[in-house]
């Protein structure tokens, strides 16, 4: 019988280290030939909540909000780019790539939970974004993602014309809050364990070998 772990992923549309955490995970899984409990649990945060509808700059982004240099923000975007392509993902992103609210993107992923493409969502719309630089708060982009992974177009328009789902998941945003996270990914394994950040697929092995040891 496969060793089978509840996981909340904690996370964000816009996070690259979100994308790296999620696919070493899903290569920790593959190697212990284990499984997420009906499915990894994508679970709502906003790194910017506040940001306005066209977006900012992602160069100007970064420096104002940790003080980057431009040689450091470009050295970091190396070392993700690396990383990601190291586990079969392409990071496109550059000096003049935007950072869009993610707000709706959210509530399409709490829709399509219920829908059973959640994952498959997730991944689309970090490709949407970081491999081809859209605009992941554009209706017009999210309906079309959602389209290409096999949801109903026609009510993923409906949802993000009106503000269907929209207390769900400002409710969830505020429980994660309310629990401590205050950074992603964060990956909560069977309701107790965290584990932080966008870590290699070795380190999540280790760590659910572990949680194993102990709920054995």
């Amino acid at each position: 019988m496969k060793q089978s772990f509840k996981i909340d992923f904690v996370s964000d549309v816009s996070c690259p280290w979100c994308v790296i955490g999620l696919k070493g995970l899903e290569t920790a899984l593959e190697e212990m030939d284990a499984h997420a409990e009906g499915g990894i649990h994508f679970r709502p945060f906003e790194l910017n909540p506040a940001m306005a509808p066209e977006g900012e700059n992602l160069g100007e982004h970064i420096a104002r909000k940790y003080g980057s240099t431009p040689e450091q923000s470009a050295a970091n975007r190396a070392a993700i780019r690396e990383r990601a392509g190291a586990l079969g993902f392409t990071m496109a992103m550059s000096e003049g790539s935007r950072i869009y609210n993610t707000f709706d993107a959210h509530r399409l992923l709490h829709w399509a939970r219920e829908e059973g493409k959640q994952q498959a969502l997730k991944l689309a719309l970090f490709a949407a974004y970081f491999t081809h630089g859209r605009d992941v708060s554009d209706h017009a982009v999210l309906v079309e993602v959602a389209g290409e992974v096999g949801l109903d177009a026609q009510r993923a328009q409906a949802i993000l014309d009106g503000d269907t789902f929209a207390s769900a998941v400002r409710e969830e945003e505020a429980l994660w809050r309310q629990r401590g996270i205050n950074s992603v990914p964060a990956i909560i394994v069977n309701d107790r364990y965290l584990i932080s950040g966008g870590q290699p697929a070795e380190a999540f092995e280790q760590a659910l070998r572990e949680i194993a040891k102990e709920t054995a």
